[in-house]
């Protein structure tokens, strides 16, 4: 058995080190020694060539274990991150998320929480989808100008605004609001900090009752 630590930042204030540190503390206390580390320092947004998912691929062989810090670090989205799970549980491999145990493929209700996760992610997608064509065709119809007028700013608030649904079910299911973040993340074009989301949540009326059933 062979186990490949695998660790990926996109921003400079995120730290490799930090990954693997953490990769190296929890390999130690299963008694396992990490054969190969594979650092990548790009953004998600990059494809699978370039974030060495590709490398990682084909280097794993059945009866190994992957080791990585968190989901996110994994796949651009959830449906990516779920297609490689996917691929690599086939094959035999067992892959483990240091700091989401529960979402680790030796964990027991691993599959259904990920499965959760994948239903929500590409259920927001296609509700976004449909609002956004919707929308663009009334407002077409109506003949109003599309398109952002000149020096106005998008809202964090206002960009949030649509994902409401989608972030209330997340906190009903308790899946934490930093993972919340990471989920929501994928689906903007700009991504915005944790403490701007968790601020949008406790000032909402209709989230705020939820955030503090959920952990942080």
């Amino acid at each position: 058995m062979s186990v490949i630590a695998y660790s990926r930042i996109s921003t400079d204030q995120q730290d490799l080190e930090k990954q693997k540190h953490l990769l190296l503390q929890y390999a130690q206390k299963q008694g396992w020694l990490i054969n190969e580390f594979i650092e990548v320092s790009i953004s998600s947004r990059k494809n699978t060539k370039q974030r060495k998912i590709d490398e990682l691929l084909e280097k794993l062989q059945p009866g190994d274990v992957l080791l990585v810090a968190e989901l996110s670090r994994l796949g651009r989205n959830m449906l990516e991150t779920l297609n490689i799970i996917n691929t690599l549980s086939q094959t035999g491999i067992k892959i483990v998320f240091v700091r989401q145990p529960e979402l680790s493929t030796t964990a027991t209700h691993a599959k259904l929480l990920l499965a959760i996760y994948s239903y929500f992610a590409e259920s927001e997608r296609d509700y976004i989808s449909i609002r956004t064509k919707q929308g663009l065709a009334v407002a077409k119809a109506m003949g109003k100008q599309l398109g952002r007028p000149k020096g106005s700013k998008n809202k964090k608030g206002r960009v949030l605004d649509s994902h409401k649904p989608a972030i209330k079910k997340y906190l009903e299911l308790g899946v934490t609001i930093s993972d919340i973040t990471k989920i929501i993340n994928d689906l903007l074009e700009t991504p915005i900090t944790y403490n701007a989301f968790k601020y949008f949540i406790k000032h909402d009326e209709d989230l705020a009752f939820y955030m503090k059933k959920s952990n942080t």
